[in-house]
């Protein structure tokens, strides 16, 4: 497990350092970690089906896909970011069943504990708000417009860090009725299966001409 986690930050650091090319479909996952602790339960639930893809949209922007992969009861109801500096727009994709519109009340992240979370970058769900939430087996895309000057590359850094850039989620309609909020796990979820093979065959190709 050690080495595989090692292995994975190896091949982001090296997709950050811009020695691998940035994966062309599929972006980087991560997965949250709960900041409020109202029901454990609701905790563990939204930790394990809760999470986003970043991915290169193309055009100087960037795609933050919301998940929930479900079973159990939750629904995405908000979701914030910290990050002004890197993004100059910011528009949603709602996915089906999903309705969200920009801005967010309240302004900061329900128990956030003092992350704060700029008001602008935010969105929530429209009225009725757990029905039109990110429910099981529903997404949520938000595009960004990067900065002048930042790149996709410096939007993992910054996610990486955990502090540069944090994202927020407050989560409802859990099985009893409760809701949680969450900031994203600077440790990837995925292994970077691309960049792994790419370092292999690197290494594959040096032994070679050795």
């Amino acid at each position: 497990m050690q080495l595989t986690k090692n292995l994975a930050a190896v091949a982001l650091m090296a997709l950050l350092a811009g020695l691998l090319p940035a994966p062309a479909a599929a972006g980087v996952v991560y997965y949250f970690q709960g900041v409020t602790n109202n029901n454990p339960v609701d905790v563990g639930t939204g930790e394990a089906q809760l999470s986003f893809d970043v991915s290169d949209a193309g055009g100087g922007q960037v795609a933050f896909k919301f998940m929930n992969s479900g079973p159990n009861a939750s629904s995405i109801t908000a979701v914030y970011f910290d990050a002004d500096e890197l993004f100059a727009g910011m528009s949603i994709v709602n996915g089906s069943g999903v309705r969200f519109s920009l801005g967010a009340t309240p302004r900061n992240l329900p128990g956030g504990n003092n992350i704060d979370f700029d008001a602008i970058l935010a969105a929530d769900s429209n009225s009725p708000t757990q029905p039109n939430g990110v429910n099981p087996g529903e997404s949520l895309t938000v595009l960004f417009d990067l900065a002048n000057g930042q790149t996709y590359q410096d939007i993992l850094y910054a996610l990486h860090g955990g502090i540069d850039l944090r994202t927020g989620i407050h989560v409802q309609a859990f099985p009893g009725g409760g809701s949680e909020s969450f900031v994203n796990n600077p440790e990837p979820a995925s292994v970077l299966l691309l960049g792994l093979g790419l370092i292999g065959l690197a290494l594959t190709r040096r032994r070679r001409r050795v």
